[in-house]
């Protein structure tokens, strides 16, 4: 009986320092208890954080381009396909999504991009740019798609929209640094 009851302590008290020296258990600083537990994200969640990451990244930022040499002073960049769509699916979202009772999809057939003006305007002081002028590019973009939408209650049927077609306006401003010192300084 003590035999056995010594053999179990032995191997007891070695298996907690086993333990204890691993790493698994010990004592360590202030922690965030079961908030430290990671959770499952929602892919609605997770698709509209990296929507609205990626759309600062790529297209909320003003660029400040070199100074303008010429007179003649295109707009460079008109909006890429991907800032057109995406702008239309925030305007017009595709409405519905329900399986079985109401969806509908889009099916793009094309695009066309108008430069609609482009100008320049004086040159003036910006914080934290300097003096620059302000290079105005507004497109007239027209996206051409097909449009099906497919109820599945009360009665089932399916609308289908061949010949859709959406107007969206897109302001393409950036900056242009000022040739020179020909911006004032605000009070002077």
């Amino acid at each position: 009986m003590t035999k056995t009851f010594f053999t179990i302590s032995y191997v007891g008290v070695l298996v907690l320092g086993l333990a204890a020296t691993s790493g698994c258990v010990g004592v360590s600083g202030p922690t965030l208890g079961i908030a430290s537990i990671p959770g499952p994200v929602s892919p609605y969640h997770q698709q509209a954080a990296e929507d609205r990451a990626f759309e600062k990244l790529r297209y909320d930022k003003v660029a400040v381009l070199p100074p303008i040499t010429d007179a003649n002073h295109i707009a460079l960049d008109p909006p890429s396909d991907d800032q057109v769509i995406r702008l239309l699916e925030k305007e017009r979202p595709v409405g519905g999504s329900v399986p079985g009772l109401e969806t509908t999809w889009r099916n793009y057939k094309g695009i066309t991009k108008e430069l609609v003006t482009d100008y320049v305007d004086p040159s003036r002081f910006i914080p934290m740019v300097g003096g620059a002028n302000l290079h105005h590019a507004h497109y007239k973009c027209t996206v051409y798609f097909e449009e099906t939408t497919q109820v599945g209650w009360p009665v089932p049927h399916q609308v289908k929209t061949e010949n859709g077609m959406e107007v969206l306006y897109i302001d393409k401003d950036h900056y242009h640094r000022a040739a020179g010192g020909e911006t004032s300084m605000p009070g002077m």
